[in-house]
């Protein structure tokens, strides 16, 4: 198991989801834990269920103000903020001809400018001691996807910050890697109806679709030291999807 006692880290989007099991993951293995996320409801009650480790605040991630006071509230409550997480995103699927640029604008402040101006609030905090930055990618931003320009574009521009943030804050001691999940079971893709276990997703060379946890495991190995000579990668946890055209059993020449 990995690590993460004496550790802080801010995990936005973990209301739910992804997020939801990278907080009760991190806190599993020692970390204490700031979630943040606009469900209010939700987030407050994944921290009352995590104890005296976790705390929850209302965040909006395009807002600097919001971020501000997530990073505040890690610092005062805890000590110090030493991991961030920048999972919190949203998620259209439509045709690049369909997408207005309203849309697309939506999505980019979401899920760029929001990891942005999250990589920009906890540098302070972290340059006193080294941290590291996970920021959540996808599938999406290592190849094209169809029906996906807006998110797509999203995930390739989150991939790009995360390589020039790793070259340009590795001096202060802090690193930032991407992580690309592929299919997983969260409400992000409710809409697809997937079923968990084996042949849930036939079409991925591991022939299942992934699980919240197993991303979870990642990010916290990311965010430990056991990763101190890991920055600007970017890994991808998609079933074997990025690595090319696959054809199932049966349906091989």
């Amino acid at each position: 198991m990995t690590d993460l006692t004496g550790k802080v880290a801010l995990i936005t989007g973990a209301a739910r989801g992804q997020g939801e099991a990278e907080a009760r993951l991190f806190v599993a293995q020692g970390a204490r834990v700031v979630l943040t996320d606009v469900l209010e409801a939700e987030g407050s009650a994944v921290a009352e269920s995590l104890g005296d480790a976790a705390r929850f605040v209302r965040h909006d991630v395009s807002s600097a103000e919001d971020w501000a006071s997530a990073v505040r509230t890690a610092v005062e409550e805890f000590g110090g903020l030493h991991a961030l997480v920048n999972n919190a995103a949203i998620y259209t699927a439509k045709p690049l001809t369909e997408t207005s640029a309203e849309e697309l604008e939506r999505i980019l402040r979401v899920n760029v400018i929001g990891s942005f101006l999250g990589i920009q609030a906890v540098v302070g905090p972290m340059a006193q001691g080294g941290g590291s930055i996970v920021n959540i990618s996808s599938q999406a931003g290592l190849q094209g996807l169809q029906g996906h320009a807006a998110y797509g574009a999203s995930k390739w521009a989150l991939r790009g910050l995360t390589k020039t943030a790793a070259l340009e804050l590795g001096p202060a001691g802090i690193r930032v890697n991407s992580v690309h999940p592929g299919p997983i079971l969260t409400p992000m893709i409710g809409h697809l109806g997937l079923g968990a276990g084996p042949g849930s997703f036939p079409t991925l060379p591991l022939g299942r679709v992934g699980l919240p946890d197993e991303v979870g495991s990642l990010v916290a190995f990311l965010a430990s030291d056991q990763a101190a000579f890991i920055t600007g990668a970017e890994l991808a946890i998609d079933g074997g999807l990025s690595a090319g055209p696959f054809l199932p059993p049966g349906m091989q020449p």
